[in-house]
């Protein structure tokens, strides 16, 4: 319809729009509530999911680039009670296990083994931390496989893991809570459940995910961890970053391959351990989301069917009221197809102010949140351009009608009315 009118026509048609939607400025803001509601509904939660998404990207990014992990548990986003009483029954992956898998891979460019234990205090003269630093015991490449990279020192010789060494690498925020900017902590011995070690290096800051601090952290060699906090009951995790995307999937089935055979796990049954990379928690993630947008959908959906009806409703009303002006519009020679295509701008127009509204509410509520959180922002341009369009069909299709009856008036008995 549009293509057949003139670039005059239409801007004329837009600027009666506008002077029509400023003359009855209270009834125009009512109508548009629905509409900015709608809007704002769609994008507020997108922008939140999206700055959600981003965060967990962020933080799961520092598993490093064409990795995988291999441990007791599954990784399931929504776990049941059943499932995580499945994984706690599971045997252990013990050292030998993993190194096991460890000499058997051919696709990988490092492998790193680890356990964790947190909940400890790090100490340095009369300094110490709060009672959450996690102490890690990692092998040679386990920094690696981390993404982890050392800003200031080294890292731990082979001899020093060999020979179970008290030597430490500290993450940035046990170093800045423990010595002053001035002070190198190089050479420098903290203390840890009653055990000195010499501080080889320190990490380079972390990402957060999800507003928490990932650098509350401090490594030890991994023989040096079983020495100090035993074996029993403690799981290893193994991994394992291929040598490149190509080769991604077949080095993790090398992987379940080498770990079934150590664990001796009967061909045909299942993997009794867990193994996950970026990618696979994002994909969880996602589908996690799915059902909570989809719902998002449908609510806003009925609010912006139910602000069409009023946009409806106030376009007959604005007929009504404008019956003599349209008589007198085709009395000069305004043709049907000019009185059409003025009421169905008038009525995207409106949509469109309303849409533009809840899209910049939308966005200001959402990073609002992450704001709060301390998540990055982002800007959902998809979500913001998908808001528009709906707005712009919701006026055509509710317009239609309203525009049609105005079109169709007598212009005689246009002239006449009062």
């Amino acid at each position: 319809m549009f293509p057949a009118f003139r670039l005059s026509q239409f801007k004329e048609s837009v600027l009666m729009a506008l002077a029509a939607i400023r003359a009855n400025k209270l009834r125009s803001i009512l109508t548009l509530l629905g509409i900015v509601v709608g809007v704002f509904s769609i994008v507020s939660v997108m922008t939140a999911m999206g700055v959600l998404r981003t965060s967990i990207e962020q933080g799961l990014a520092g598993l490093g680039a064409n990795t995988f992990r291999i441990q007791k548990s599954d990784i399931v986003i929504n776990s049941t009670p059943e499932q995580r009483r499945k994984w706690r029954m599971r045997k252990d992956i013990t050292l030998e296990q993993a190194q096991y898998v460890s000499k058997r891979l051919t696709l990988a460019e490092a492998v790193g083994i680890e356990s964790w234990v947190g909940g400890k205090i790090v100490y340095w003269k009369g300094q110490k931390t709060n009672p959450n630093t996690s102490v890690g015991g990692e092998s040679a490449d386990g920094y690696i496989t981390n993404d982890m990279s050392i800003g200031i020192g080294r890292s731990f010789s082979d001899q020093e893991i060999a020979d179970g060494r008290n030597v430490t690498l500290l993450g940035q925020t046990v170093a800045e809570k423990l010595f002053p900017p001035w002070q190198n902590p190089v050479g420098e011995e903290v203390r840890i459940d009653g055990a000195l070690y010499k501080v080889v290096g320190v990490f380079d800051l972390e990402g957060g995910v999800l507003g928490q601090d990932k650098n509350t952290f401090v490594i030890i060699p991994i023989t040096t961890f079983f020495k100090k906090y035993g074996r029993e009951g403690r799981s290893v995790n193994i991994l394992v970053k291929a040598r490149s995307r190509e080769v991604f999937e077949d080095c993790i089935e090398e992987a379940r391959s080498a770990l079934r055979t150590a664990r001796r796990v009967p061909p045909g049954a299942d993997d009794d351990f867990g193994y996950f990379s970026n990618d696979s928690l994002i994909s969880q993630f996602n589908s996690f989301t799915l059902y909570v947008r989809l719902g998002v959908l449908l609510i806003s959906s009925i609010a912006l069917l139910a602000a069409g009806v009023g946009i409806m409703n106030i376009m007959l009303v604005s007929v009504t009221e404008r019956t003599r002006e349209i008589g007198i519009r085709k009395a000069v020679g305004a043709q049907k197809k000019d009185i059409l295509a003025q009421f169905i701008v008038e009525a995207i127009i409106l949509c469109e102010i309303g849409g533009v509204l809840g899209v910049l509410l939308g966005i200001l509520a959402g990073n609002g949140i992450g704001w709060w959180l301390e998540w990055p922002a982002v800007i959902p341009w998809d979500w913001a351009m998908v808001g528009l369009i709906v707005c712009s069909l919701v006026g055509m299709v509710f317009g239609v009608y309203p525009a049609w009856k105005a079109s169709t008036l007598d212009p005689i008995e246009a002239l006449r009315y009062e």
